[in-house]
């Protein structure tokens, strides 16, 4: 049975079509309910969690009035799964939104052997771009916003899946940042001839299961979190400008992305994790 966003009512020619990850935490969640707030909108939450996909797609249909709101099942750290996520999808997708994370406190792996912070956070965004790469060309102009942070820094190329370096949840975090911010900048310019943006935002300090994992708070509300990620997703400037970096819906300087010898190199590693091929680089 295919996926599409499409429901009993069907959907007009003028629908835009949102795909979100991590959209049963406290920002993804947000991220939905304003999309889902837009006239002649479509919104598919990507989840790992059933129980919770079904109270989140029911609240943000209640709180909007809009049925074009459903959920798929995945669990980003796979690349299988993602893999058939892409496969049974039918229809457009105009904006594809790479939120989810995870923050897990002790070292843990995938059932492919790669570390989960590295999986979810990066290769999840890599896997789901590349995947959903001819559908998004088919539905364009279209867009990825990659969820970041400013929180960024510490990316070692020589062991991006702490197998040299003890495990530490708040440096893999902020390396796996670092990561979508460069990953970012590579796939803008690879997909700008096809009229496809690629920008990278910080979403806000908010209060989370994931911010608490990192030993934070957050002084920020979720919809305030969501707030920049929308933005790039709907406001013309996100279409207009690619490759770009922003914090409050203002554009920042990342002088990761400038960096492109370790830019391609990162993407030349995340080209050679597939399905049955996964490679240490150690």
């Amino acid at each position: 049975m295919g996926i599409t966003a499409q429901s009993s009512s069907g959907q007009n020619t003028h629908t835009k079509v949102f795909l979100v990850t991590g959209a049963t935490g406290a920002i993804g969640k947000a991220i939905a309910r304003q999309l889902a707030n837009l006239q002649d909108s479509s919104v598919v939450l990507v989840c790992r969690d059933q129980q919770k996909a079904v109270l989140a797609v029911n609240e943000i249909r209640s709180l909007t009035g809009n049925s074009e709101v459903g959920y798929v099942l995945a669990d980003l750290s796979r690349y299988e799964q993602i893999h058939n996520l892409a496969q049974r999808w039918q229809g457009p997708l105009h904006v594809l939104i790479n939120n989810a994370a995870c923050t897990p406190r002790s070292r843990q792996e995938t059932p492919e052997g790669i570390e989960m912070q590295f999986a979810t956070n990066v290769l999840g965004y890599y896997w789901l771009i590349d995947e959903f790469m001819e559908i998004l060309k088919a539905s364009a102009p279209a867009r990825i916003v990659n969820v970041a942070s400013y929180w960024a820094g510490g990316l070692d190329l020589n062991d991006l899946e702490f197998t040299r370096r003890s495990y530490d949840n708040d440096l893999a975090y902020r390396q796996s940042k670092q990561a979508n911010r460069m990953l970012s900048s590579v796939f803008a310019e690879k997909l700008k001839p096809y009229q496809i943006a690629v920008n990278a935002c910080h979403p806000g300090d908010v209060n989370s299961e994931l911010s608490n994992n990192l030993g934070f708070g957050g002084h920020e509300t979720p919809d305030q979190g969501a707030e920049t990620p929308v933005w790039l997703a709907t406001h013309p400037i996100g279409q207009q400008k690619t490759g770009r970096y922003y914090e409050h819906r203002t554009e920042a300087n990342c002088t990761y992305s400038r960096d492109r010898q370790a830019v391609n190199a990162l993407y030349e590693i995340c080209a050679n994790y597939s399905i049955g091929n996964y490679r240490n680089y150690v």
